[in-house]
């Protein structure tokens, strides 16, 4: 017997997740994994390395708490979202039993842990405007026990319509937790489900200082969710999630500095984001460049293909969206330094006279 048949079989049939790490590429221009693109600096403060460090760092939970207008309690700190959706689904799926659903095109996470875990994916493929079907969803809402809804989408850029949601969380009171991913919510503040918490027990909102905080590399994420939820997550956490060194630095993010710093970032990125849509919308190889509330824009290409291979082999690293259901000849750019911004655009240029 191979040491493969030993495994269970849905991790041998699993895809994994393709980061942007595992995808590769020598390039210097990133930006094909929505992270901020220069470093930010931090001092280590805390040198109690020889202890373990609390589940639940108390000053994190209280800034982050705070930051977002939630009471502490309401706050679970974890390795980067991605643990959180696997934490949600152990939490309330029984494997072979339950289902998640999701509506792609969108992060692709939900389904590998899903699957990881044993439990059934269900897709619900958005609108042509990547809105949610409300309709086909509430067909499929039998042995549903947890829905992703991303929000801006990744990789669309859109925010979901907040009627769309209100109906979803009605339709699904006492069935199923609807959880909220608002991994680039920094963009467009407005837009956060926070204060939807006290009239829904069964939402829950995915967070990262992944994006705008400019920590990718940090891996802390969160989960805002009333009191019931995070204390059936904090069954299943790791006993020591985040290291000493990680909750250090969060902490220092989550000052008052640290968030003046993140806000400046965005008003930064903002700036670039309508350099860079500008700059493609006038690109005649682009057919279409679709409005963003993130960090990125998504663009439908002429020959997609053909031009991302041609970036690539320059530096210039990019997404390929292709393959997502109705995304075909799409790419997602990562809004990167103004600089980086026009060496896309000038690389784009270039193709065309050739």
């Amino acid at each position: 017997m191979t040491i493969e048949a030993l495994a269970r079989a849905n991790v041998r049939e699993l895809t994994p997740y393709l980061s942007a790490r595992r995808l590769g590429g020598k390039g210097d221009v990133w930006l094909n994994a929505n992270e901020y693109p220069t470093a930010v600096e931090f001092a280590l403060t805390q040198q109690t390395l020889n202890r373990y460090p609390e589940c639940q760092p108390a000053a994190v939970i209280e800034r982050y708490a705070a930051y977002a207008g939630v009471k502490p309690g309401q706050v679970l700190v974890s390795r980067g979202a991605d643990e959180g959706i696997e934490l949600l689904i152990r939490a309330f799926c029984e494997p072979g039993q339950d289902a998640v659903l999701y509506c792609p095109p969108t992060y692709g996470m939900y389904s590998v842990s899903a699957e990881t875990i044993g439990v059934e994916c269900r897709t619900v493929q958005a609108l042509n405007d990547w809105q949610l079907d409300l309709p086909a969803i509430e067909q499929q809402l039998n042995g549903v026990k947890v829905i992703f809804v991303c929000s801006p989408n990744n990789p669309t850029g859109q925010l979901i319509n907040p009627d769309d949601l209100r109906a979803l969380l009605e339709m699904t009171r006492g069935k199923a937790i609807v959880v909220a991913d608002e991994a680039y919510i920094e963009f467009c503040p407005q837009a956060t489900l926070a204060s939807w918490l006290s009239d829904y027990p069964h939402l829950a909102i995915l967070r990262t200082l992944s994006k705008a905080f400019a920590l990718a590399g940090l891996r802390c994420g969160f989960t805002l969710a009333n009191e019931e939820i995070i204390n059936l997550l904090l069954k299943v956490i790791a006993p020591y999630p985040l290291s000493t060194p990680v909750a250090d630095i969060a902490a220092q993010a989550l000052t008052a500095e640290g968030i003046a710093a993140m806000r400046a970032r965005v008003a930064e990125i903002v700036d670039n984001r309508r350099l860079l849509i500008d700059g493609l919308e006038a690109i005649p190889a682009v057919e279409q460049v679709f409005a963003s509330e993130t960090n990125y824009v998504l663009a439908r290409l002429n020959d997609a293909s053909r031009l991302f291979k041609s970036l690539w082999d320059q530096g210039i690293i990019l997404r390929d969206q292709n393959k997502q259901p109705s995304l075909s000849g799409c790419l997602r750019i990562t809004v990167g330094t103004r600089a980086e911004c026009q060496r896309v655009l000038d690389a784009l240029r270039d193709q065309e006279s050739q």
